[in-house]
């Protein structure tokens, strides 16, 4: 799903054109332009709808900021104040289009719909190589080096205390110096691309591409495509040549995720990929030869695919030369207390708020009893809403979510709030910290908008 920014400083314009946009987009929302260029530097989003007249700075600003950005979201600038000179400018700064209020949301669907397709063809024609590299230059951060309260990015980041992870370490950094397929098996969470991006970062080929890929989130009809790229007219919509992932990674690394999701005709292309390092873009009649490293992951049992006749066997012994398997969180606890240090100053300093405090009992829960089911993601999630909701402040038990009190006894569990209450609670600071922003808020509590709307509406 293709994400989209909506910038505007009214907040009726602003959440209606979240809400009409939410069932074909992931869209999220900004109030002004400063908090817009601030989630241009912290996100990737497709598309850019924004105000031209906002109070402080102007529409002009957000579409300057996202010219500039690695992702180059496709911009549309909209205006109550519409004008020949206006529409003139914000073309010339980078928007691809321009609409005036009040909106007319067929049309704006329109508009974006076709500044989608243009900024696409134009990534394809400049060439993924470029975008992929700038990207994976954008994470370039030593994985070693990171510390409680650096700022490295979180693509790079690998903290390891426990010697199960340091073993994990001491493969990858090995492997990292051969041209082996490398396999990775873990459940969610764990860790795999951060993995992956260590040994591509401690390979020969750390100056190219790093270039990652999630089958799952492909439909299959469309994965071979991503994969191998297409030719102008190979199919309907195909209104232009697309450079596919596997040539985008030429000279570097494609990390393939969850490649128990890719359909047999798929599994038939890349196991010639592998054997001869050709392929054959899609309504393309010549073979491309590329030199890319292959690493793989997935949280499925494969063998037990292969069994059942749901993966090929000879793919299945070819994607796993060398296999290296990452342990669950609750394996290697050791880690958790670095983890979490980690991941509350690094959230804090990003959104410039004093980091919370666990009080020792909470910190017993956490590194102790809860069995992180959701691994390195949960805890990541868990540390961004607690260094935003709870800045500052102390977390003891009591403000620890619902899902954390299974770990205390029957008569510790009767001192805290109830579900229901904790639930409301953590809604309630949510919308205060945001303003009122729904988008917002459903992201710091890690539910979609649509549930927090049926909270919400169901307490009205």
């Amino acid at each position: 799903m293709k994400s989209v920014l909506i910038v505007d400083d009214e907040k009726h314009t602003r959440d209606g054109l979240v809400q009409a946009l939410s069932d074909e987009y992931d869209a999220f929302a900004a109030s002004n332009a400063d908090e817009a260029i601030r989630m241009l530097d912290a996100e990737h989003f497709d598309a850019v709808i924004t105000d031209l007249r906002m109070a402080g700075k102007s529409g002009l600003s957000v579409i300057d900021k996202a010219v500039s950005v690695p992702s180059k979201p496709a911009c549309v600038m909209l205006t109550a104040y519409g004008s020949v000179e206006a529409a003139v400018e914000a073309m010339k700064r980078g928007a691809s289009d321009f609409l005036s209020k009040p909106v007319d949301i067929d049309k704006l669907e329109e508009i974006l719909k076709s500044a989608l397709e243009r900024r696409d063809e134009k990534l394809s024609k400049a060439g993924e190589v470029e975008r992929s590299a700038a990207m994976a230059a954008a994470s370039a951060a030593s994985v070693e080096s990171a510390k409680p309260g650096s700022k490295a990015p979180l693509a790079s980041t690998m903290i390891a205390e426990s010697s199960s992870m340091r073993e994990v370490m001491r493969v990858a950094k090995k492997v990292a110096l051969s041209k082996a397929t490398v396999l990775l098996l873990g459940e969610t969470g764990t860790g795999k691309e951060i993995v992956a991006r260590l040994i591509h970062d401690n390979s020969p080929r750390a100056s190219a591409p790093f270039v990652a890929i999630h089958c799952a989130a492909i439909p299959s009809n469309l994965l071979e495509g991503e994969l191998f790229g297409y030719e102008k007219g190979a199919f309907t919509g195909a209104v232009a040549r697309r450079i596919g992932r596997v040539e985008a990674a030429s000279g570097g690394t494609l990390f393939l995720d969850e490649r128990g999701e890719i359909d047999a005709p798929t599994q038939v292309k890349l196991l010639r990929f592998l054997e001869s390092r050709r392929f054959e873009r899609l309504g393309g009649n010549g073979d491309i030869s590329v030199d890319v490293r292959i690493v793989c992951a997935t949280n499925r049992n494969l063998k037990e695919m292969v069994s059942e006749g749901k993966f090929r066997e000879d793919l299945y012994y070819r994607l796993n030369v060398v296999e290296i398997k990452i342990p669950p969180l609750r394996e290697h606890r050791e880690d958790i207390r670095p983890l979490l240090d980690f991941y509350i100053n690094f959230y804090a300093s990003d959104n410039g708020v004093p980091a919370p405090k666990f009080s020792p009992e909470a910190m017993d829960i956490l590194t102790k009893k809860y069995s992180w089911r959701g691994n390195i993601r949960e805890l990541r999630n868990f540390c961004e809403n607690a260094a935003v909701m709870r800045s500052g402040e102390l977390i003891t038990p009591g403000e620890l979510p619902q899902e954390f009190t299974g770990a205390f006894s029957s008569k510790e569990s009767d001192s805290l709030p109830s579900k229901k209450e904790s639930t409301d609670e953590l809604i309630r600071r949510a919308l205060e910290k945001t303003g009122g922003n729904k988008t917002h808020a459903a992201k710091l509590l890690g539910i979609s908008r649509r549930t927090l709307q049926r909270h919400t509406e169901n307490k009205s």
